[in-house]
């Protein structure tokens, strides 16, 4: 599967066919069932538009894709979320991150060996935590972990607004891709983790240096730290659209009270 990743991270369009030719090419012989059950497995697949995509758990809301000509100009108006495979010696993981998208800066990660919701729900809280403060908005795919109930209501507990990539549309949340390439072809595949102890260490160095020494193309070579800590030195503002969306969150923050409130009184009635 260690192959299949890096082939996915060179060609993000080629879907099964053509992977499985390219490993061929490499001497691994496997037919296209295998390939797709793999890639179904690392949870990855091709960035064209096609059905099933990105699955939503049966039953779960689908939210809109509220970024399109918004214009992010500072820290903390939208973070984004996404999963990636993660390849060890013996197995493999999975690896959630949360990121603001104005600084690229990467606030929390955590390491699964599931797909369950319940890690990405960890990383959103601890995120929260480590910022102190909450986004406007947060965008993510429509997988299922990000379509539950559990990972919602801690969004939108928080007062934040869910936004979601349309289906196939990997531009909708480029930033974080362009992340897992990074921690792949910078650590994963350079340190070859013997287990899930070994691969949480190192990439806890790896995205300290990330945000705090890694210089940044497109943040004129400053770091995600300093972009993020430091905006206005960057050129970091209010959004225009802010205060209407603060007025939503807060509302929002309310009705969320105002609904527990009436659930407290109406048990204190039995």
């Amino acid at each position: 599967m260690r192959w299949l990743d890096e082939l996915h991270l060179e060609h993000p369009v080629y879907g099964s066919r053509r992977l499985g030719v390219l490993l061929e090419q490499q001497g691994q012989r496997v037919n296209r069932k295998r390939v797709v059950r793999l890639l179904q497995v690392m949870g990855i697949e091709a960035i064209y538009p096609k059905r099933n995509l990105s699955r939503p758990g049966e039953g779960h809301e689908i939210y809109p894709y509220l970024l399109r000509d918004l214009e992010i100009t500072g820290p903390n108006q939208v973070w984004c979320a996404d999963i990636t495979y993660i390849p060890m010696q013996h197995g493999f993981m999975y690896l959630v991150a949360v990121m603001d998208w104005w600084s690229r800066y990467v606030l929390a990660w955590e390491l699964s060996n599931t797909m369950e919701a319940e890690f990405c729900i960890r990383a959103w809280e601890a995120a929260l935590a480590h910022a102190g403060c909450a986004p406007l908005i947060s965008n993510t795919d429509q997988g299922s972990q990000f379509t539950s109930p559990g990972y919602i209501d801690a969004v939108q507990s928080a007062g934040v607004e869910v936004s979601m990539d349309g289906r196939g549309r990997w531009i909708d949340n480029r930033f974080i891709e362009r992340l897992w390439r990074s921690v792949k072809y910078e650590d994963v595949y350079l340190n070859d983790y013997g287990d899930g102890l070994s691969a949480g260490r190192g990439l806890g160095r790896w995205f300290g240096h990330y945000n705090e020494a890694r210089p940044h193309q497109a943040l004129g070579n400053a770091t995600p730290s300093e972009w993020y800590r430091s905006a206005e030195s960057y050129g970091g503002r209010a959004a225009k659209w802010e205060a209407k969306w603060l007025a939503r969150a807060n509302q929002r923050v309310e009705d969320v009270e105002s609904g527990a409130s009436a659930e407290s009184m109406a048990g204190s009635e039995f």
